[in-house]
């Protein structure tokens, strides 16, 4: 293969690879939570990508029952027929959560115990906030939770310490730069993972 074909070959591949579903997690529903403007900050990084179509999964918008059961009744489905089809359509996924007495929120676990397919062989990436910690502990809790139901954390995540100090009234990001420079490390590889994890659901469906 000459020099040319191997770059058209390459930039062909490129083009035809399907962009990455991602679905931003926003885990915080308590009232006056941070969550939003961090999400908002994110997904509006995300969606300067062309590798990637990016949809918000708000779980104060979308709660799900809190009383988990294998046989959920008319209400139970309907809850969860807003939440899990776009879970189970995603490719990957980026948790923004915060970090409540060491820990993360319990609507977040909620929302991951409620279901199990949907994460299997699935990358997951974090972007946390909170005090001095920057929500960091919620995110090493979360990890072990993850690997449980199949998924794949990816190594770095993004964190906000003392995040209400960071954005301005408007929401922005005072100093941007770092934020925006770890953001796109992490979706760099929420993409590798994502795109090789699809590949290989695709071609050997995953049974672990």
């Amino acid at each position: 293969m000459t020099s040319q074909t191997a770059v058209s070959t390459a930039s062909t591949s490129a083009v035809t690879t399907p962009p990455l579903r991602l679905a931003v997690v926003v885990g915080s529903t308590r009232e006056g939570r941070f969550g939003p403007t961090v999400a908002r900050w994110f997904t509006e990084r995300a969606a300067l990508r062309d590798d990637m179509d990016v949809e918000v999964i708000d779980l104060a918008d979308t709660p799900l029952p809190v009383q988990l059961t294998h046989r959920p009744g008319s209400e139970e489905s309907k809850a969860l027929e807003a939440v899990s089809p776009r879970l189970d359509a995603a490719d990957a996924y980026a948790v923004i959560t915060p970090e409540y007495n060491h820990s993360y929120p319990a609507a977040l676990k909620n929302a991951i115990d409620w279901h199990y397919s949907q994460w299997r062989a699935k990358p997951v990436g974090f972007v946390s906030y909170g005090g001095i910690s920057g929500g960091l502990r919620a995110v090493e809790h979360l990890r072990p939770v993850f690997a449980e139901v199949h998924a794949v954390t990816v190594r770095d995540s993004v964190s906000f310490h003392n995040a209400w100090d960071l954005f301005g009234p408007d929401g922005r990001l005072t100093a941007p730069e770092a934020p925006d420079a770890a953001a796109t490390t992490m979706l760099d590889q929420l993409v590798w993972w994502g795109r090789a994890l699809r590949s290989a659901r695709e071609a050997d469906p995953y049974g672990g």
